[in-house]
């Protein structure tokens, strides 16, 4: 393995599944550690930051909810998995407002699980478009305005009206760039999820509508009557935009 090769640290309480999963995932050519709690978990991250946590949610002690926001709130950038329970519909919801970028339900299909790990790797590892072209800040497009926030595309940062950089998860900038690609575009629920997470709408899949709400709170100067991530009835949502 090289200094490249993508970390990931799996926090599991059931010793044989974290061995199994522990032994599937380094034969695909990630580097793994594997802890049973929080606390350990904690140890291991100040040892070292992984790229992907991937969360039980069922923990004894601290559960998965409560070590997601933990991780969220001192690493925005981090990916987060939660792997819930197959009929657990609200812990799915619940890791979704923790910030967790994605979730597998068990019993899971490796591969699926796999594709879903490279799937938030390619987003947490993207770096900053034009971040090493010699192009000049001149060519560089100028930061959109998003209610009372600036989204700069290029360096993947949301900043609040007085330039503090507002924390955004992998995958809530992939929603944002994709709907500043497609503005004042109504969106339907079905090709944001499938474009962002290549997950298969089902109809009752929320977390798109977690993402938006979430989004909402950082850049509506009222998220309860939001003007810029507007709801189109029936359809979706819509970035709104003046035009130039």
């Amino acid at each position: 393995m090289t200094p490249d090769t993508p970390y990931l640290l799996v926090v599991e309480d059931e010793a044989t599944q974290r061995q199994i999963l522990t032994e599937y995932l380094s034969r695909q050519g990630l580097r793994l550690a594997a802890v049973p709690n929080g606390t350990l978990m904690r140890e291991a991250i100040q040892a070292e930051l992984p790229q992907l946590v991937l969360l039980d949610v069922g923990l004894p002690g601290e559960d998965g909810f409560v070590l997601a926001r933990w991780l969220r709130e001192r690493h925005p950038q981090l990916g987060i998995i939660m792997v819930t329970g197959a009929t657990d519909s609200v812990d799915r919801i619940v890791g979704l407002e923790t910030g967790a970028d994605d979730y597998v339900t068990k019993p899971y299909d490796p591969r699926e699980l796999l594709a879903r790990i490279k799937s938030v790797l390619r987003r947490v590892q993207t770096p900053a478009r034009g971040q090493d072209e010699s192009s000049g800040a001149a060519d560089e497009p100028a930061p959109v305005q998003l209610g009372r926030c600036s989204f700069d595309r290029q360096r993947r940062v949301l900043l609040a009206a007085d330039g503090t950089p507002q924390p955004l998860t992998a995958t809530e900038f992939d929603l944002l760039d994709l709907f500043c690609q497609h503005p004042n575009r109504p969106l339907t629920r079905e090709w944001l999820l499938e474009t962002t997470s290549q997950r298969d709408y089902d109809g009752c899949d929320r977390s798109i509508d977690l993402r938006i709400t979430r989004l909402r709170r950082k850049i509506e100067l009222d998220p309860d009557k939001p003007q810029t991530l507007r709801t189109v009835r029936g359809v979706g949502y819509m970035l709104a935009l003046e035009r130039n």
